[in-house]
């Protein structure tokens, strides 16, 4: 078996809160109007909204980077193909629990220009990356702001 690293995502609690805020009214009258299914419907998606923010992991492998939820892959990378790791809060769907992102840029024949995710020990990360690939390019600044309080995504 080869050697893999594996990441997890970091967790937003401005995400969580936010699609907490957006299941639970939505669920109410359920539950109002049909008491067993509701509560079924409801704990049923509560546990995929669980295991969509704590199975994600991000998995160095060989050359490659896979992404996968739970046990379900999501997508693979040749880290060879990375041109940059950047900063990102970008809110488009992506397999990351967080705002606070790293976008990583690609180049070859990549099915898509870039991808979104969200390890919670980035340098690590990074530094894994760069011993498969020291051409790739990072720019990431090391600043706390008012929206990090103790490295939380707010």
């Amino acid at each position: 078996m080869e050697d893999q690293k594996v990441f997890r995502s970091r967790i937003s609690v401005l995400l969580l809160g936010f699609t907490l805020a957006i299941f639970i009214p939505c669920t109410i009258p359920m539950i109002k109007h049909m008491i067993i299914p509701g509560l079924f419907i409801m704990g049923g998606s509560f546990l995929f909204i669980v295991i969509l923010f704590t199975g994600m992991r991000y998995i160095i492998s060989g050359d490659k980077l896979f992404v996968k939820i739970g046990n379900i892959p999501c997508g693979s990378v040749k880290i060879t193909n990375i041109i940059s790791v950047e900063r990102s809060y970008n809110p488009l769907s992506s397999p990351a629990a967080s705002l606070k992102r790293l976008s990583i840029s690609l180049g070859g024949k990549a099915k898509f220009p870039y991808m979104l995710i969200s390890p919670v020990r980035e340098k690590e990360f990074i530094e894994e990356l760069k011993i498969l690939n020291p051409n790739i390019f990072v720019r990431i600044p090391d600043k706390k702001g008012i929206w990090r309080v103790q490295d939380w995504d707010i």
